[in-house]
């Protein structure tokens, strides 16, 4: 075969689902073994798609594969049609590819699961008796979900997936999993239901990010399984979303608080890279258990917890999770200090995930205590200064609410804003115009040489409104810049701005001093031809 002859994840999927649909299990099985005995021998690859090959049988059989369309597909052997010396070559090509030889080989029982996940059980004649044995064993076992533990839940949830196990790691394999357990769900209260899909979707993400693959120090993740946890955390989040009405069901507190200790260990250990795990903790405390407290005895043991973590987990432990979770503690029970000093030693030793920092802030407007959203507008800044502009966006909007509810926070606003320059530029000089700080405003542009073309005639029109004379030396450093370049270009844009400046001047009610300027402008200038023709066609002199 041609080893260029490389197939796709896409033409992967449908190969293993046109297998599972055309081959029964016993052919299949029985070209495995054929395959395992090293029966087969490739002759050649006529095209893209197409094998020969020869499989040793009772006799020698010629075998000619078509990968696009396996129906096509012929043997010489008895056998009129879909043969075990068919999947042989099959699986030899695949061996070849290095694909998951057992991805075809469980192909037509995981073909046959995902038929009973869609199929009503009280409808399933197409469905094979073995199959609908397997899913009522599944079923009764799951009827004792409410008395079951957290880790049995997870034994059962494995057991759902086994015809999935060689799936390749994307989105639908996350999806058909989700639903083969789901299909096994039995009826459970609202509390303990939620908890049920909350775990179904821990299981799966920890299928995913725990076999995470390493390169050298790094850890890192195939895109399809990024998206498949992508989606996961997704789905999680809104079922943390729906809250916990703990109140009614106060017998599942103690699942919630095993469901705390599972996390904990989980996110503390999970690979350095990933902030999946963690997310999933700084939820369940933020919506489902902090709502649901009282007291702070529970805050006071679970950082007794975090803090011996360190010791217990020694190199495995993944420093930032476990900063981070002390931090939110912190904050949690009003400890601002303790907490911004976890934060701190987190943004020194790693990048801190910029949507992490807004949710302090988010929380705190949402509560409407302003002095102390702007004690933490104060720290969060310098931690934000080299993020993304939307993050900075984000946290200026925070600013505005604070200094609306509680005026005393500006000056406190324009001190952090200068203490996060350079990165803090674009919002600083964006804040100056909204608080009309003109002056301010346009001494940084004179300082740093910014020409006016460069901004939309919406960002000065209010400096025009409100302060035009700031104008003035803006527009006339530009035009003499222009004028040195010596070209038509820059002649044309001086025409432009000085046509701008005889508004200006006219507004301010000062005719005579433009006429005066324009006058001695002009003859400065006479020698420079073009120049002078961009004046005329600006209808600026006769």
């Amino acid at each position: 075969m041609n080893p260029n002859d490389t197939i796709d994840d896409i033409e992967w999927q449908q190969l293993i689902q046109s297998v599972g649909e055309q081959f029964n299990d016993l052919t299949i099985k029985r070209g495995f073994q054929y395959f395992k005995r090293g029966f087969v021998h490739p002759a050649r690859t006529t095209d893209t798609g197409h094998i020969e090959a020869i499989v040793e049988g009772s006799e020698l059989y010629r075998v000619e594969l078509d990968l696009n369309v396996l129906s096509a597909s012929r043997c010489s052997c008895p056998v009129p049609s879909h043969c075990k010396h068919m999947i042989a070559v099959l699986l030899d090509y695949v061996s070849k590819q290095g694909r998951s030889v057992h991805a075809i080989v469980n192909a037509h029982s995981t073909a046959m699961f995902k038929q009973s996940v869609k199929t009503p059980y009280n409808d399933a004649p197409a469905i094979s008796e073995r199959r609908g044995e397997a899913i009522s064993l599944l079923q009764e076992k799951a009827s004792q979900i409410p008395e079951m533990s957290i880790a049995e839940w997870h034994g059962l949830f494995k057991l759902c997936i086994t015809p999935l196990e060689f799936s390749s790691s994307n989105g639908q394999y996350a999806r058909n999993a989700i639903a083969a357990i789901d299909a096994v769900r039995p009826p459970l209260s609202p509390v303990m239901g939620q908890l049920f899909d909350l775990h179904a979707h821990l299981f799966m993400l920890m299928k995913l990010v725990k076999p995470a693959q390493q390169r050298s120090s790094h850890t890192y993740m195939g895109y399809h399984t990024q998206v498949a946890a992508d989606e996961l955390q997704e789905a999680m989040t809104r079922i943390f979303e729906e809250g916990l009405e703990i109140n009614s069901e106060p017998e599942l507190w103690p699942r919630v608080i095993k469901t705390l200790t599972y996390l904990r260990r989980q996110m503390l250990t999970e690979p350095k890279s990933f902030s999946y795990l963690f997310e999933a903790y700084d939820q369940l405390w933020l919506k489902w258990i902090h709502p649901n407290l009282e007291d702070t005895e529970m805050y006071s043991e679970e950082l007794q917890k975090l803090g011996s973590a360190e010791e217990e987990l020694g190199d495995t432990l993944s420093k930032l999770p476990w900063m981070l979770a002390q931090s939110r503690i912190y904050f949690l029970i009003g400890e601002d200090r303790q907490a911004w000093t976890w934060l701190q030693t987190a943004d020194k030793a790693s990048i801190i995930p910029p949507d992490y920092l807004i949710s302090f802030l988010k929380m705190l407007a949402g509560a409407e205590v302003w002095p102390r959203l702007q004690t933490w507008l104060v720290q969060i800044g310098p931690m934000l200064s080299s993020h993304r502009k939307g993050h900075l966006n984000d946290y200026m909007d925070y600013w505005h609410t604070a200094v609306q509810h509680f005026p005393e926070s500006e000056n406190e606003m324009w001190k952090t804003l200068a203490s996060m320059l350079p990165y803090s530029k674009d919002i600083y000089e964006e804040t100056l115009l909204r608080y009309g700080k003109w002056q301010q405003w346009m001494d940084i542009q004179l300082s740093t040489g910014k020409e006016p073309l460069e901004f939309r005639v919406s960002v000065l029109q209010p400096i025009e409104k409100n302060a035009p004379e700031l104008l003035l030396p803006f527009y006339h450093q530009a035009v003499e810049r222009y004028i040195l370049l010596k070209n038509r270009s820059s002649y044309k844009a001086a025409v432009k701005l000085l046509k701008r400046l005889s508004k200006l001047y006219a507004k301010m009610k000062q005719q005579e001093r433009w006429e005066h300027f324009i006058t001695a402008f002009t003859s400065r200038n006479s020698r420079l031809r073009a120049l002078q023709e961009e004046l005329r066609k600006g209808k600026l002199i006769s």
